[in-house]
C-alpha cells in the first residue's frame, strides 16, 4: 500500500510540473513587457530596470525558468548578495535557512508567487485571504448536490420508468444543460430581489395539481363502478393520491415557467389564472452578501451564513443533476447482482437491501463524481462568485485577467492545478484502500 501510495504521489508531482512548466511558457510568450505591467505608466526608466531585474527579465529565458522554478519550490537555494537574483530578500521570502551549499545555501520557505501587478501586494497573501471563501463556497455546493443527488438517485432506481424517474431525468438534464451564469442570474434575480421582501407564489400549479387529484378520483371511482381491480388497486392510498397531485404540480409548474419566460423575454400577455399569484413570505436573501460582514454598530465582524445559500445552490446544480443521475445507473447495475437476489431471498426488505448491501457498492462512480465536481467547482466558480460579489479566487482570477494581472492569473491557475491534483491523488488512495483492485492495477 506504501509503494501504491508514493506512486500516486510522484504521478502527482510529475503532473503539477508539467503545469507549472506550461503556465511559465503561456506567461513568457503572452507579449508585451511585465516590468511595464508592474511599474505603471508612470514609471521611470529606473524603475523599469529594477523590476526586470527583480523578474529576472535580464536573464535567457531557460535561467528564467529556473529562477522560477526556484521561487515556487519550498526548498530553493540562495544567498546573501544584494546584486544576485538568488538574493534571500526578507521582503519576498518567509523561509528559514538549512545549510551552506557551496557558494549558496539551502533554504526551507513558503512558495514565492511573485507580486500583483495591479496592487504590488504578494500573490501568496491575496489568495490566502480569498482561498477559504471559495473552499467553503465549494464545499457547501458538492454538500447539497452529494446529500440530494444520492437521495434522488436511489428514489428514481428504486421507482425505475415511473413518473418520479421521468421526471427527475428531465430536471436533471435541465440542470446539466443550463450554464452556471444563467442559473446564476435567475436565481440571484428571484430569491435575492423579487423574493427577498416577500415572494409571489404561483396560484396556478396548485389549481393543476387539486384538478389532477379530481381527476384522479373520479377516474378510479368509475373504473370501479364498471371494471374490475387488480388486488392492489382496490384501495384508495395516500400514495395514489399524492401520486396524482405530484403529476399536476409538476405540469403546472412546467407550465407556468414557459409563461414567466415568455412573459419576461418576449412580452406574453398577462393570462388571467397562469399569472396570478398569492403573497407569501420573503426569503430575506441578499444576491451580494459575504460570509464575514462588518456590523454598522458595533463595528465586529459577524458571520452571515444564510448568504451561502444562493451561490452555493447555483454552483449544486450541475454536480447535483449528475450524481442523481450516476447513482441511478450505479444503483440498478448493484440491483442486478447476484448477492442482492441472495438478500431478498432471505426475506429482507427492499429498504434494508438497499441501505445495507446495494448502496456501499453503488457509492464508487459517485464518489468519483464528487471529487471531480469538487475540484472543478473550485475552478468554474468564476461567474458565479462576480455575479453574487462572493470575494473568492474566481472573482480575484476575473478582476486579474481584466487587469492584465499575471502574477495573479499564474497564481490562481497553479493553486487551482494544485488542488485538482491533490483530491485527485486523495480519492485514488481512498480506493486503493476500500478496493484491492485499485492497488493491483
Amino acid at each position: 500500500m506504501i509503494k501504491f501510495i508514493l506512486k500516486k504521489i510522484a504521478y502527482g508531482f510529475v503532473i503539477l510540473f508539467g503545469v507549472v512548466t506550461i503556465v511559465f511558457f503561456l506567461q513568457d510568450y503572452s507579449g508585451g513587457n511585465p516590468a511595464l505591467l508592474a511599474g505603471g505608466n508612470h514609471a521611470t526608466e529606473e524603475i523599469i530596470k529594477n523590476i526586470e531585474k527583480d523578474l529576472g527579465l535580464d536573464l535567457p529565458l531557460f535561467k528564467r525558468y529556473l529562477l522560477f522554478l526556484n521561487d515556487l519550490s519550498p526548498i530553493s537555494f540562495h544567498n546573501d548578495l544584494p546584486e544576485s537574483h538568488l538574493y534571500l530578500d526578507t521582503a519576498k521570502y518567509s523561509g528559514q535557512p538549512l545549510f551552506d551549499v557551496g557558494e549558496n545555501m539551502l533554504v526551507f520557505k513558503y512558495p514565492y508567487l511573485r507580486r500583483s501587478y495591479n496592487n504590488n501586494r504578494a500573490v501568496a497573501d491575496i489568495l490566502w485571504d480569498k482561498l477559504p471563501n471559495t473552499i467553503i463556497l465549494a464545499f457547501s455546493s458538492i454538500l447539497i448536490a452529494f446529500v440530494v443527488g444520492v437521495f434522488f438517485g436511489i428514489l428514481s432506481a428504486r421507482y425505475k420508468n415511473t413518473f418520479f424517474d421521468r421526471t427527475a431525468f428531465l430536471v436533471s438534464v435541465t440542470g446539466m444543460s443550463a450554464p452556471s451564469f444563467f442559473s446564476a442570474a435567475i436565481i440571484a434575480n428571484v430569491f435575492g430581489y423579487l423574493w427577498s421582501e416577500q415572494s409571489n407564489l404561483p396560484i396556478f400549479p396548485l389549481v393543476t395539481m387539486l384538478f389532477a387529484i379530481a381527476i384522479g378520483l373520479i377516474t378510479w371511482i368509475t373504473r370501479k363502478k364498471v371494471a374490475k381491480f387488480k388486488e392492489d388497486e382496490q384501495k384508495m392510498t395516500l400514495k395514489r393520491i399524492a401520486l396524482w397531485g405530484a403529476k399536476g404540480l409538476v405540469f403546472g409548474l412546467a407550465m407556468w415557467l414557459v409563461y414567466i419566460i415568455g412573459y419576461s423575454i418576449f412580452g406574453f400577455e398577462n393570462l388571467p389564472l397562469v399569472g396570478e399569484t398569492i403573497v407569501g413570505p420573503g426569503t430575506g436573501l441578499s444576491p451580494t452578501g459575504q460570509l464575514m460582514e462588518m456590523n454598522d454598530y458595533t463595528g465586529e465582524q459577524e458571520y452571515h451564513w444564510e448568504n451561502i445559500l444562493l451561490p452555493a445552490l447555483t454552483l449544486g446544480i450541475r454536480p447535483l443533476a449528475l450524481v442523481s443521475q450516476l447513482m441511478r445507473s450505479s444503483m440498478l447495475d448493484v440491483m442486478s447482482e447476484d448477492y442482492i437476489r441472495t438478500a431478498r431471498a432471505k426475506g429482507l426488505s427492499e429498504n434494508k437491501v438497499i441501505l445495507k448491501h446495494a448502496l456501499k457498492n453503488a457509492m464508487n462512480p459517485v464518489v468519483t463524481a464528487t471529487s471531480g465536481s469538487f475540484a472543478s467547482l473550485l475552478a468554474g466558480a468564476i461567474f458565479v462568485e462576480h455575479i453574487f460579489d462572493w470575494k473568492g479566487i474566481g472573482h480575484e482570477l476575473l478582476n486579474a485577467v481584466t487587469n492584465s494581472d499575471l502574477p495573479l492569473i499564474m497564481g490562481v491557475t497553479l493553486v487551482i492545478s494544485a488542488m485538482f491534483i491533490i483530491i485527485n491523488i486523495g480519492v485514488d488512495i481512498v480506493y486503493g484502500f476500500l478496493d484491492p483492485r485499485v492497488r493491483v492495477k
